[in-house]
């Protein structure tokens, strides 16, 4: 950004210029708060020919009529002595028509040489001096007067006065503008030409209902390209407008925002809402990976996004000052993604409206993947685009989604999906009031010594009675361990390894829930208190081993549960293996006859769609493999022997399908 800045700079300083330079960038991508903040300010330091500071006069083109209002824009601008009251009536669009009392005033003014009005129409460009002025033009695509017209009169600033002038606009937006202009007449007129000059096809002239010249046997060329290359050459806008840019501009700049900086400035203006200041704060990388992932660049749509979101913090924090920060973060990224998904035009708002619920939310997304659905890929799509790396089991608020839509807050709706986002086994409160929870996150240095060794008794005692959440054992340890190395907590590691166990086994056993969702073999342990020795090896090797007993213990409990939805109950065999219990190997706990006899019993329909399923369960889960394969084979063998002298069937025909396939997932 700042060599961009310096580009323009350099163009300001040399002594004399008969060019301008373009600020090119897409709608909504930031440039004119680029200007605003940090262009302005450099441009007014430089100093011109006379030793005195630049003045910038800034002039959106947004809706502009005539260049009359153009030289009037001007006229303000450069005239510090019009009056607040004067520049009331002057700055209208019903045209440069002064009020009578106005004009007396200036008509008297006009005796003592001050002015040189003559009648009720004032002509603005010749009232103003732009000598040691720097001209920007923000908007020039959103005119309503021709482009053409409108670099016609800059031109006179440029080239014969050597005005140093900015363009800001979106050349892909002037482009479109070109080509779509007067269509209709375009095509009628261009058509005419074609059939007068006799390059018209046969085939083109039956679709006009032209009468066909046996003697034109042209090349058989496609109506719409022969209408539309006519239409190139007679009406090429575009073409005029390369020439008198080339003219015109001497350089052209390619505007990238530098996001962190721009989002620095839209949360500074909730500085009034420390709470949501500070969260936007802390949350600006998860921000700036929403506004990436939509794929566009309109900074607009995702300030929208964030006055949206005040509301529902606001709301959030009313009702539910105690919610865990990672819902909130969850709702900012759904905010976020509704808000450009239907101001940019993704997905209709009639779709997201059609979803009534989280539950319904991720059925489809199931569905869709599993059965390939295309009717419900928007879905899938928004929800890769967003949510990839968010595990988090309620992603759907459906009260931001109607928010957004219609800027109605349902208040009903809004406890409804607070509550069961609360409820929800992915995002729930974890540690409060536990004190184990002050060493993990390294408050324990704020502590008094006396307040320390109370601290350290109380943990102690969630170890040894198996309160400490299961996944947290080996971080805890190795700050522990990390305390005991530097003194501040004398305790035998051989005992603390015991109590640590035994902990570990206890909170298993006591909530089995705590395994479920950590597939990960990687153990979370901060690099501060990683020291490389066998002790923590150890409590390491008793946490996989613990955890992988319990996932067994877990899967053998649901595999009957599971199993039992075949061949009768398919939707919620899908709905179970690919949610709930996606990150157990149930294979390896369940009986495989059994599972063949149900196999034979499933409609072939249903059998196919199994396919698909078991390669989506291992290409996303892949660590499921080395626990399920064992008795995936034996399935397979009990396929190919039941296999042997079988009539040629669809339904032994899927069977070998799925063996065949299942074989090269185990591959």
């Amino acid at each position: 950004m700042e060599e961009l800045i310096e580009c323009i700079c350099d163009y300001i300083r040399k002594p004399y210029t008969d060019y301008a330079v373009m600020l090119n960038g897409e709608w909504g991508s930031g440039k004119t708060y680029f200007w605003n903040n940090k262009l302005r300010s450099r441009l007014e330091a430089i100093k011109n020919s006379d030793g005195k500071n630049y003045k910038t006069i800034y002039m959106s083109l947004y809706g502009i009529n005539s260049l009359e209002e153009i030289s009037k824009k001007i006229f303000i601008e450069t005239n510090p002595m019009i009056n607040k009251t004067l520049k009331k009536f002057v700055d209208t669009r019903e045209g440069n028509v002064i009020p009578e009392y106005v004009k007396t005033g200036l008509d008297m003014a006009n005796l003592f040489g001050s002015t040189s009005f003559s009648s009720d129409k004032v002509d603005f460009s010749k009232m103003f001096s732009i000598d040691d002025k720097i001209l920007c033009f923000d908007d020039l695509e959103r005119a309503n007067v021709d482009v053409i017209d409108i670099l016609g009169y800059i031109n006179n600033f440029v080239e014969h006065d050597g005005i140093k002038t900015i363009l800001i606009c979106n050349e892909k937006e002037l482009a479109t503008k070109f080509k779509n202009n007067n269509v209709e007449m375009k095509t009628l007129i261009a058509t005419y030409i074609l059939d007068k000059e006799g390059a018209l096809t046969p085939k083109a002239k039956k679709l006009l209902g032209v009468k066909e010249d046996e003697s034109n046997k042209l090349n058989e060329k496609p109506l719409a390209n022969l209408i539309e290359d006519k239409i190139s050459d007679i009406f090429d806008k575009a073409n005029a407008y390369e020439r008198i840019k080339e003219k015109l501009i001497g350089e052209t700049f390619e505007y990238v925002p530098e996001y962190s900086y721009i989002l620095s400035g839209m949360i500074m203006k909730y500085s009034y809402n420390e709470n949501l200041s500070d969260f936007y704060k802390r949350n600006t990388s998860l921000i700036i990976s929403a506004f990436k992932q939509s794929n566009t660049r309109n900074l607009r749509i995702l300030k929208h996004a964030l006055n949206d979101f005040e509301k529902i913090f606001n709301e959030v924090m009313r009702e539910y000052p105690m919610i865990d920060k990672d819902i909130l973060k969850t709702m900012l990224t759904f905010t976020i993604a509704v808000s450009f998904e239907i101001k940019a035009g993704n997905i209709s708002k009639e779709k997201l409206k059609s979803i009534s619920n989280n539950d319904e939310y991720n059925s489809v997304i199931f569905t869709s993947k599993i059965l390939n659905d295309n009717n419900q890929f928007y879905l899938r799509e928004f929800d890769n685009r967003y949510f990839l790396n968010d595990f988090s089991k309620y992603k759907f608020f459906k009260f931001v989604e109607v928010y957004v839509r219609t800027r109605f807050f349902d208040e009903r709706l809004f406890k409804d999906n607070m509550e069961e986002a609360k409820n929800s086994s992915r995002i729930r409160r974890s540690g409060e009031n536990k004190k184990y929870v002050k060493l993990l996150s390294g408050e324990y240095w704020k502590l008094s010594d006396f307040d320390f060794e109370l601290l350290w008794n109380q943990v102690l005692e969630e170890i040894k009675s198996g309160k400490v959440e299961f996944k947290e054992h080996v971080k805890l340890f190795a700050i522990v361990k990390y305390l005991i190395t530097l003194g501040l907590i004398d305790y035998p590691v051989s005992e603390l390894k015991q109590n640590f166990i035994l902990g570990m086994q206890m909170s298993v056993s006591e909530n089995m829930d705590a395994i479920e969702g950590l597939k990960e073999s990687k153990i979370d342990v901060d690099v501060d208190y990683n020291i490389e020795d066998k002790d923590i090896e150890e409590i390491k090797n008793e946490y996989l081993d613990i955890k992988a007993r319990a996932i067994q213990e877990l899967a053998t409990s649901k595999a009957s549960e599971l199993f039992k939805n075949l061949p009768d109950n398919l939707s919620e065999f899908y709905k179970q293996i690919m949610g709930e219990y996606k990150d157990l190997p149930v294979f390896s706990r369940y009986d495989m006859d059994n599972l063949y006899g149900k196999l034979l019993l499933t409609p072939n329909y249903d059998l196919y769609n199994i396919i698909n399923l078991m390669q989506l369960r291992y290409k996303e889960n892949k660590e499921l493999l080395e626990a399920d394969s064992k008795n995936l084979r034996k399935l397979i063998e009990i396929i190919k022997k039941n296999r042997t002298n079988k009539e040629k069937t669809i339904k032994f025909a899927l069977l070998d399908n799925l063996a065949f396939n299942i074989e090269k997932i185990i591959k």
